[in-house]
C-alpha cells in the first residue's frame, strides 16, 4: 500500500512548529551568549599561564570530548542529586553553554594569537592602560577575526537544540515528534522539520556573511 501525503495536519499546527523553531533559536542565542563569556574568560585565563592554563586545558578536553547528549542528561538528571535543580529550558541552556564554551575557548585563543603585536605595542606607546588596551584594541580585533567561527558555532548550536527534545523542551524536534505520535504522519512531520531547520540555517548563514562584509577583517 502506497503512502498518501496529507500536509493538512501540518498547516493546522504550523503555529506550533514556528513557536518550536523560535524557541530553538532562543536556546541557541542564550547558549551562545553564555558560552562566549565562558570562552573569553577561559581563553584569557589560559593565556595567563600557570595553574589556570591547566584548569582551562582540562575543561576544554573534558567537554569537547563528551557527547552533548550526555552533558544534557547529566545536567538535568544528575545535578539534582547534589541539590542543583534547574528547569528543563534552563538545564538545556546550561549544558549547551558549557559545551559551546569549550569550543569557543579555542576559537578565542586563536583570535588572540591573530592580534598583531605591533598594534598592541602601538597602544602601549600611546599610554593606554591594560584595561583600555584590552577593550579598545585587543577585543575588537580578536572578535572580528573570530566572527566567521562564531557564526558557524551559532548555526551548530541551533541544530544541536534538537537534542532538547530528550528532556521534553518543546522546540521544533519535540513538536515534530509529538505530531508524528499523535497523527502518525511520519513523512510530513519530519519533512516539515527538516525544511524549517534548513531554511533557518541558510538565512542565518546569509545574514552572517552580510555582517562579515560590513566589518572587514583586520
Amino acid at each position: 500500500m502506497g503512502y498518501s501525503f496529507n500536509f493538512g495536519v501540518i498547516w493546522a499546527r504550523i503555529d506550533v512548529f514556528l513557536l518550536g523553531l523560535a524557541l530553538g533559536l532562543a536556546l541557541a542565542l542564550a547558549a551562545l551568549a553564555i558560552g562566549t563569556l565562558l570562552g573569553l574568560a577561559a581563553a584569557f585565563a589560559g593565556e595567563a599561564g600557570g595553574p589556570r592554563r591547566r584548569i582551562v586545558a582540562v575543561y576544554v578536553s573534558v567537554f569537547r570530548n563528551t557527547p552533548l547528549l550526555v552533558i544534557v542528561l547529566f545536567v538535568y538528571f544528575g545535578l539534582p542529586q547534589w541539590g542543583l535543580r534547574f528547569g528543563k529550558i534552563e538545564s538545556f541552556i546550561l549544558a549547551l553553554a558549557i559545551y559551546s564554551g569549550a569550543y569557543l575557548t579555542e576559537v578565542f585563543r586563536a583570535g588572540l594569537d591573530g592580534v598583531p603585536k605591533g598594534v598592541v605595542d602601538a597602544g602601549r606607546a600611546m599610554g593606554l592602560g591594560r584595561l583600555a588596551l584590552l577593550w579598545l584594541i585587543i577585543l575588537p580585533i580578536m572578535l572580528r577575526n573570530c566572527l566567521p567561527a562564531l557564526g558557524t558555532t551559532f548555526i551548530s548550536l541551533f541544530k544541536d537544540t534538537s537534542l532538547a527534545a530528550v528532556i521534553a523542551v518543546p522546540e521544533l524536534t519535540y513538536e515534530a515528534r509529538r505530531l508524528n505520535t499523535e497523527t502518525f504522519r511520519v513523512a510530513e512531520a519530519w519533512a516539515t522539520a527538516s525544511v524549517l531547520y534548513l531554511a533557518t540555517c541558510l538565512l542565518i548563514a546569509a545574514g552572517l556573511r552580510f555582517v562579515e562584509r560590513r566589518f572587514p577583517k583586520f
